[in-house]
């Protein structure tokens, strides 16, 4: 079966600027690079993030991907809070020590994850309201106008809030949350017309999968 790469990649971005398509190729190919430097243990892990993250608020809210349009202004946050204990925890200002989860860090996490689904609900509840112009005029306010992918997107924000927070951590188990969420980014985006990103999440899964295992082995021989 031959496979027409033009119309899987390309023929989404034939109604887009120039200056959309480069952002978007911008924003993944600092994300790339934020991930490689986590999985080194690097806190050039943050600046770099802080580029895609920034970005990306941009990208997602054009494309109606509130969830994580929202979410990548939660990483800005926390990429300078991950960059402040990076920081305060490595000795040479530019490595950190890892470890894994304890019990609170996992309860925590179970609070934040559900925390955030309700929150990211809420959103998409008042979205109809802030499309409008935050008139209530003809608006019926409602989950009736999501789709499969705004599901998934209140899903996937959830995981990642989570995810975010234990990498500002420095704890192991953040890999697994990047990896499912990078997962069911993956149809969700190319679904949303965002081939681009759709490809970046596929690197994100592979280079997630493989900083676990660094990650892992460095904590075997520490």
């Amino acid at each position: 079966m031959e496979i027409d790469l033009h119309k899987i990649f390309l023929a989404p971005y034939e109604n887009y600027s120039p200056i959309q398509i480069f952002l978007e190729i911008l924003a993944t190919a600092t994300g790339i690079l934020s991930v490689y430097f986590s999985i080194k243990k690097n806190i050039w892990v943050y600046p770099s993030g802080i580029v895609s993250t920034a970005l990306y608020i941009y990208i997602f809210f054009v494309f109606g991907l509130w969830g994580d349009g929202i979410i990548n202004i939660y990483y800005t946050i926390m990429s300078v809070y991950g960059w402040i204990l990076w920081s305060k925890n490595s000795e040479d200002r530019i490595h950190v020590e890892i470890s894994k989860t304890t019990k609170k860090d996992r309860w925590f996490s179970a609070v934040l994850f559900v925390i955030s689904i309700f929150f990211v609900m809420l959103v998409y509840y008042y979205k109809p309201f802030v499309e409008n112009s935050f008139s209530m005029q003809n608006v019926n306010l409602g989950f009736h106008h999501l789709d499969w992918a705004n599901w998934m997107d209140v899903f996937t924000t959830s995981v990642f809030l989570v995810g975010m927070w234990l990498m500002a951590k420095r704890k192991i188990e953040n890999w697994i949350f990047w990896i499912i969420g990078d997962l069911i980014c993956i149809p969700m985006t190319y679904y949303k017309g965002l081939g681009i990103t759709s490809l970046q999440y596929i690197v994100f899964t592979i280079m997630a999968i493989k900083g676990y295992m660094e990650w892992k082995k460095s904590l075997a021989d520490s």
